[in-house]
């Protein structure tokens, strides 16, 4: 080895990113299958058996969570993930715009602001650590190979 620091791949960025996602999904959904009580709060109305919902989706983070660390199904575990953080924004809306109190979470805009700003960056985690997209870190072309792939006309 010679000492010099590589510079970190795509590969890379996805693993840490991919952990990170797994503890954080695996934290909060065991916080729901432990604690539904505290999110009860901040169900909206239109939410049919909200307890059982609480649940139900603390279970799926828990599991999407363990996937997403596994190869065999980590696309789908991806996939699944950033669909359930597109469906809980009403409840973070809820909870925002209706100063919901949540024992533990603070009641203010320091807090709800980048908590509803960082929900779209969840939902491109799922997708980037699933390998279901690459956007932004899009591997730069060779000029060459562009000229012999005849697709890349116009790129």
């Amino acid at each position: 080895m010679t000492g010099e620091a590589r510079a970190p791949d795509r590969s890379d960025r996805r693993v840490w990113l991919r952990v990170a996602l797994a503890l954080l999904y695996g934290g909060v959904g065991a916080v729901h299958l432990l604690r539904p009580e505290l999110l009860m709060p901040i169900m909206p109305s239109w939410v049919p058996e909200p307890r059982l919902v609480i649940l139900a989706t603390g279970l799926c983070e828990i599991v999407g969570a363990a996937a997403l660390l596994g190869q065999r199904r980590r696309r789908a575990a991806a996939a699944g993930l950033a669909l359930y953080a597109a469906c809980v924004y009403p409840a973070n809306l809820k909870h925002a715009l209706e100063h919901v109190p949540v024992p533990g979470i603070p009641d203010s805009w320091w807090y709800h602001g980048p908590r509803l700003a960082f929900q779209p960056i969840l939902i491109w985690a799922a997708l980037y650590t699933g390998a279901l997209i690459d956007w932004p870190f899009r591997a730069k072309r060779h000029p060459s190979a562009a000229r012999s792939d005849p697709h890349a006309r116009g790129r």
